[in-house]
């Protein structure tokens, strides 16, 4: 009798490696499994149970979204001490993961999905799970805090359509870490003549330039700009943004510069 082969992400779970599919999932798009001496990174793929598996180091968070704040955080000195944050699109926890071990108090996690979130985040008494949740239709009563702090990691919306609801939610305070994502800001015909996918420096560019306008003229000062250290799913850049409510911009930025490093480093 053969052998049925088993999905990587449920060998670490049966080996494990994982206390979820989902926290599975996360260490193989980190690069952090071997295969018989060999990275893997997708986790579809199928082996027999007596593979040799090796696991670098274990993931810090319950998703790898968690090492994409996380970045914004090192290289902004972001202060998430004594903080109500609201996670937009928090999906399995990431972000609100990475808020909580940098001392925040409190983390409102709203997803438009249902059962994502991590188990260990469900059940932790700093966090309120909103889910079933529109953002873009959430009410400040519905909070048990307002929040001083907003994480955003939304897909098939534009931030467009969220900032100013974080503004009415953050009432004009506070500060907001945000995903941009170019495939879902450049518009359908540039995403669609992309596949989806967009590698072009000059979209980017123009994404970055028309985001980064729409908040000045909310009244978003711009502290922080950087790129995700991680391609999204489908391999795209994606880009950190820091604002501070209320205030001017705290530096100039050279979003070029941004830009290149980013190609530079994920290309």
């Amino acid at each position: 009798m053969s052998i049925k082969k088993t999905r990587l992400d449920l060998l670490l779970l049966e080996k494990g490696f994982a206390e979820s599919r989902e926290r599975a999932q996360a260490l193989i798009a980190a690069g952090l499994v071997w295969v018989n001496g060999e990275r893997c990174d997708k986790g579809g793929h199928a082996y027999l149970p007596t593979v040799d598996i090796k696991v670098d180091a274990p993931l810090r968070y319950v998703s790898r979204g968690g090492l994409k704040l996380e970045k914004a955080v090192s290289d902004f000195g972001i202060l998430f001490a004594g903080k109500h944050v609201l996670d937009v699109g928090a999906s399995t926890g990431g972000f609100t993961d990475c808020a909580l071990q940098n001392s925040a108090s409190h983390v409102t996690a709203v997803d438009v999905g249902k059962g994502q979130i991590a188990w260990r985040l469900r059940e932790d008494a700093r966090v309120t799970v909103l889910e079933k949740t529109n953002i873009r239709y959430l009410d400040s009563a519905m909070l048990l805090n307002i929040p001083n702090m907003a994480t955003v990691d939304v897909s098939f919306i534009s931030l467009r359509l969220v900032l100013p609801v974080l503004h009415r939610l953050l009432q004009g305070q506070g500060e907001v870490i945000a995903l941009i994502k170019p495939q879902f800001e450049a518009g359908r015909v540039v995403a669609t003549r992309s596949r989806g996918v967009i590698k072009d420096p000059s979209v980017h560019r123009e994404v970055l330039e028309n985001i980064l306008q729409f908040a000045r003229e909310l009244s978003w000062g711009l502290w922080g700009l950087t790129f995700s250290p991680l391609l999204g799913p489908e391999g795209n850049m994606e880009f950190l943004a820091w604002w501070k409510l209320g205030t001017a911009d705290g530096q100039t930025i050279d979003v070029d510069f941004v830009i290149r490093e980013a190609h530079r480093a994920l290309r």
